[in-house]
């Protein structure tokens, strides 16, 4: 698993994990509900672009989500947290071989704010935890 942030790319995030299973099992994954929130975090996310749904971040609160592109078993993303951080998720599957690279990008933070700079430090820390939990998910439900 690789993550890096380049000067170039002040507040965005970006995450790689290659994982041991085809692009379908990673986008259900990704898209079914109750498999997400097995690994990050419950919500009704749907992969229908313009859906509105909520992720129950524990003590972060519920955080309104709206998805903004879709291609089916390569690309979702959404905006996470209206209103507050505004930032944008993006997860693209490349296929490799059997199983697929997964890059996640966490785009939009607001360095200049603290709450964007605590959060863009915080998730940064977690991506890799919560990749490593989505492997784990994946490998439990194959």
């Amino acid at each position: 698993m690789t993550q890096h942030e380049t000067p170039d790319t002040p507040g965005i995030l970006t995450c790689e994990r290659s994982l041991p299973h085809p692009p379908a099992a990673v986008w259900k994954a990704l898209t079914d509900p109750a498999l997400h929130a097995r690994w990050w975090a419950a919500g009704d996310i749907k992969p229908v672009v313009g859906h509105r749904f909520t992720l129950d971040m524990g003590t972060f609160g519920s955080q309104p989500c709206e998805v903004t592109a879709v291609e089916d078993e390569r690309l979702l993303a959404y905006r996470f947290a209206e209103g507050t951080l505004d930032t944008t998720i993006t997860w693209t599957l490349h296929p490799q071989g059997e199983g697929t690279l997964l890059v996640l990008t966490h785009a939009g933070f607001d360095l200049d704010s603290p709450m964007g700079r605590q959060a863009y430090e915080g998730m940064g820390k977690g991506w890799p935890h919560v990749l490593h939990r989505l492997d784990a998910t994946l490998t439990d439900t194959a």
